[in-house]
């Protein structure tokens, strides 16, 4: 268990402001490595690989050499044009983190290894995360039950504890990771990082409309529908957000139910735009706060949960 040197430098609270969707750009990926934990955003979320360029340009010029580390999301998959120009991109850039999604291939990661980056992967299973071993990532990212946009269904204990087993490499643990003790609980059951989505959302750094912000405000863990209705994969959504655009959540949740897109959204809408994407751990986002800030209250929550255990510890002589 270990994070790579190349990442710890810097690092100052052990987490990963997740890549998401339309959400993640330049300013809440610089505002996350200077207040020292790694930032990332998905390379899609720029509509061109010359755009995409730019924005890393942009991130490497803004940060310093005391900032933590950054890094990007890929999507490994077959629908995804613009993959191999990505990479080349990536390459020339020397981006210090990729991350790879829906796809683990040897050559990309021979690809990022050739300049010295590091690959983590997303798995929701083992099987997928023995097919990520074969091609040589050096984390893993265990999306457990809970997590934002696309999570599978397993309990993140049980999924660190059978990954464990296997793999020796850095682990992250994505799924309801909205305060600094969640992190540290994380830590405690054998993640080397936490890797938060939605709290970052709710930053102003963070391009999301007013609208989402206030609605992950307003919602708990009831709020949320898991559903493959929307992308195809399974994917965690703010139920509101499904009325809203006149979805019909029980049906979304039915898998014997089919929702036709085109027919039950209204003209408007458009997955992942209009359709909100959070996790179960909405109900502990608040407030709309700078990521700065935000960063500074998880590491004094994570250390009063270090206090409050080793506390507790003592009790049983331990």
């Amino acid at each position: 268990m270990a994070i790579p040197a190349s990442l710890s430098k810097n690092l100052r609270f052990p987490a990963v402001a997740a890549p998401m969707f339309l959400v993640s750009g330049p300013e809440i990926v610089i505002a996350t490595c200077k207040a020292g934990m790694i930032g990332t955003f998905p390379a899609l979320n720029q509509r061109t690989s010359e755009g995409y360029a730019e924005w890393l340009d942009e991130i490497k010029g803004s940060l310093g050499p005391e900032d933590a580390a950054f890094g990007v999301n890929l999507i490994v998959h077959n629908t995804n044009t613009r993959l191999m120009a990505d990479i080349q991109i990536t390459v020339q850039h020397k981006v210090p983190l990729v991350i790879t999604s829906l796809g683990a291939v040897k050559d990309i990661v021979d690809a990022v290894h050739s300049y010295g980056g590091v690959v983590f992967h997303d798995i929701i299973n083992a099987r997928h995360a023995r097919k990520a071993m074969e091609a040589g990532v050096d984390g893993l990212i265990l999306v457990s039950a809970g997590a934002g946009g696309h999570a599978g269904n397993q309990h993140p204990f049980a999924l660190i504890n059978e990954i464990r087993e296997f793999f020796s490499g850095t682990i992250l643990l994505s799924g309801a990771q909205s305060t600094g003790g969640d992190v540290a609980a994380g830590l405690m059951a054998g993640a080397d990082l936490g890797y938060m989505g939605t709290r970052f959302i709710a930053t102003t750094e963070a391009r999301a409309v007013e609208g989402y912000r206030e609605m992950l405000i307003e919602s708990t863990a009831k709020d949320i529908t898991y559903t493959d209705a929307i992308s195809g994969i399974n994917a965690n959504f703010l139920t509101p957000s499904l009325i809203a655009n006149g979805l019909d959540p029980a049906a979304a949740k039915d898998p014997h139910h089919k929702i036709d897109m085109a027919e039950e959204l209204n003209s408007e809408a458009k997955a992942w735009k209009t359709i909100w994407s959070a996790g179960q751990g909405v109900g502990s986002i608040h407030e709309v706060l700078p990521v700065a800030d935000l960063v500074s209250r998880l590491k004094a929550e994570f250390s009063a949960a270090h206090k409050a255990f080793a506390a507790r510890a003592k009790l049983y002589d331990l």
